[in-house]
């Protein structure tokens, strides 16, 4: 079983960045996929971005591609999404979550560990 948990959240205005961290605890970190999701005030959890347990597969909604990247330091058992060219659109609590799945997948019901989340709030 895997522990997460969330930061680097914050206010930050539009057009401007921020590195959101997700640091597990517990065994072989390396051996899970890893999603972020977001979810704003009366919307659905969504899909963000994943990446799969080495590293080197990453997979991204339209919507922040060309924007947003996921990444991973096994070593660290830390997993990242540096978020740029903000909008206030992204506002959003962001969650990191985890999956034994060696397929990358979007569906938040594939996911079996999650963090609590952090929030992340653009202004114009």
């Amino acid at each position: 079983q895997v522990q997460l948990e969330e930061s680097g959240g914050g206010l930050v205005q539009a057009g401007g960045s921020l590195r959101l961290s997700c640091a597990a605890s517990g065994p072989t970190f390396s051996s899970y996929a890893v999603g972020w999701f977001c979810q704003a005030p009366g919307k659905e959890r969504e899909f963000v971005a994943a990446i799969n347990w080495s590293g080197d597969t990453t997979y991204y909604a339209n919507s922040v591609k060309g924007r947003f990247t996921i990444s991973r330091d096994n070593a660290k058992s830390t997993a990242y999404l540096q978020m740029n060219s903000l909008k206030p659109e992204d506002t959003a609590v962001y969650y990191c979550a985890a999956t034994h799945s060696r397929v990358l997948l979007i569906w938040t019901r594939d996911y079996d560990y999650w963090g609590q989340g952090t929030q992340v709030t653009v202004s114009s």
